[in-house]
């Protein structure tokens, strides 16, 4: 694969582009609801049922659209109203959540009904993701886009930091107040899109080819490219242990007597390395190769992964999550700048959505896997399962010629 070639378009400030704002501002807004119920999420299935296996089961539904839904919804994304996507998404997302607190006022709440709720979900942020992906090229200028990829990386990275201690207390102070704010966040983000103006895609030149055959030309086109080939693989591997570890380490937790409080700023610290990787990521991603961070990031990882064990002080735990969630950032923004600017506007939801399919299609996989282990080995032992995992992905890293030959980022 030939190096990206730099981008001509000056270098304006992201925060002058209304269209840019106006998603970005709603979406920090969504973002922060999102990981609020998603750390009482499994803290109300533990608190009603006290099956780790019942939360992984819960948080596999919720992950299952990656696997399910990215392949054939990048054509749709490529086909369709990205506007509508976008709002449709949110405001269904929104009224799925919403009937959580009624199920819970009514006395109704079942597993099942979270498990579907949490499908939905998932399903909605398939599209979204997908959808805002292929427009945020027609947005921001191919100069910025690192940079407003960088920015997005912070948007997520800042709402968790918020959201784990956030979801944490108001689920101590009433279970249904986490997932209250959630549906509140929905419908501020939905009211936010209304404010992006610009056309968000380009006009076909061709008539639509059937859909099994868009769904191929992502995947094709991935083929023809091995360092994201590579990448692809490495990404899924890593998203497998990362699904599984959030879980394992909330039980891990628990059993040390943690309350849900202090659970909510474990995370929450966790997530806090996220942000401060996200914000050094703006900066260091011109003057890191991708080799050097592609094979770096995954023995970083293994190297940490076995210090969970170290300690039982929740707090310290989250400082370790901290520092695996630091060096995360620099590596979405390197490969998301790729496949900015080397993939067609045209094809951006098909190869996304193949990307995605790949690399995220493990995350059920990881979340089941986390009830299982839990279940069957316990937290200590669930753990060391994942470093090993994380080890024998650092040495594929390192093995791979695609990763070793990768051409600079040019911007």
């Amino acid at each position: 694969m030939t190096a990206v070639a730099g981008a001509t378009t000056v270098r304006r400030s992201l925060w002058r582009n209304t269209d840019f704002v106006a998603l970005w501002s709603g979406q920090v807004v969504s973002a922060l609801g999102t990981r609020i119920s998603a750390t009482a999420m499994p803290l109300l299935v533990l608190a009603t049922t006290g099956s780790p296996a019942d939360a992984g089961l819960v948080g596999a539904a919720g992950t299952a659209p990656f696997l399910l839904a990215h392949l054939p919804a990048g054509p749709l994304v490529d086909r369709w109203n990205r506007r509508r996507i976008l709002l449709t998404s949110e405001v269904a997302a929104g009224l799925a959540l919403a009937t959580v607190p009624v199920a819970m006022a009514f006395n109704v709440l079942t597993v099942a009904h979270l498990a579907v709720v949490a499908f939905v979900q998932g399903l909605c942020a398939v599209f979204f993701g997908l959808a805002e992906t292929a427009a945020l090229p027609r947005i921001v200028p191919a100069a910025l886009l690192p940079t407003a990829l960088a920015q997005n990386e912070t948007r997520g990275r800042g709402a968790a930091l918020a959201g784990g201690p956030l979801g944490g207390l108001l689920f101590g102070l009433d279970r249904v107040l986490p997932f209250l704010a959630d549906a509140v966040s929905y419908a501020v983000a939905a009211i936010a899109l209304l404010f992006v103006r610009k056309d968000l895609q380009e006009e076909p030149t061709a008539p639509a080819e059937p859909l099994w055959r868009a769904t191929v030309a992502g995947l094709r086109w991935i083929w023809r490219h091995p360092l994201i080939r590579a990448a692809i693989l490495l990404v899924a591997a890593s998203n497998l242990v990362f699904q599984a570890l959030v879980l394992v380490i909330v039980v891990l937790a628990q059993r040390h007597g943690a309350t849900a409080g202090s659970i909510g700023a474990m995370l929450g610290i966790y997530s806090g390395g996220g942000l401060a990787g996200a914000l050094a990521a703006s900066r260091a991603y011109r003057y890191v190769s991708p080799r050097t961070v592609i094979i770096g990031i995954n023995w970083s990882w293994a190297a940490l992964l076995p210090l969970f064990l170290c300690t039982t002080d929740p707090l310290l735990i989250g400082a370790i999550g901290a520092a695996t969630a630091f060096i995360g950032p620099l590596w979405n923004v390197v490969i998301g700048s790729y496949a900015a600017l080397l993939v067609p506007n045209d094809l951006q939801g098909r190869v996304k959505g193949a990307a995605m399919t790949l690399s995220w299609g493990v995350m059920p996989i990881g979340s089941l896997g986390a009830g299982l282990l839990l279940t069957t080995v316990g937290p200590t032992g669930a753990v060391l399962v994942l470093a090993a995992i994380m080890l024998a992905t650092a040495v594929g890293a390192t093995v791979s010629p695609a990763v070793r030959h990768a051409p600079p980022l040019a911007i």
